[in-house]
């Protein structure tokens, strides 16, 4: 696949169709490891867009009003 960055629908369009190739059994051990290795690399790189978008919605807090605050991470300064 194409070295672009893929935003998290797409990765996980992506991880489908390596999975329904793997499940097929038809290919090559060398071509079915390389796209074993991408489906690795897709699931960590969606991994790092769920815990970050984790991190915002945790931030999120309900204000006096009863509306959503945005608070600022510890490290921002």
């Amino acid at each position: 696949m194409a070295t672009k960055k893929l935003n998290f629908e797409q990765s996980i369009q992506r991880l489908d169709e390596i999975v329904r190739h793997l499940e097929k059994g038809d290919m090559p051990l060398s071509d079915s490891l390389s796209l074993f290795e991408e489906g690795t690399k897709l699931i960590s790189a969606c991994t790092a867009m769920l815990d970050e978008a984790e991190q915002k919605v945790v931030k999120l807090k309900k204000g006096a009003d009863r509306n959503p605050v945005e608070l600022p991470f510890e490290d921002e300064d």
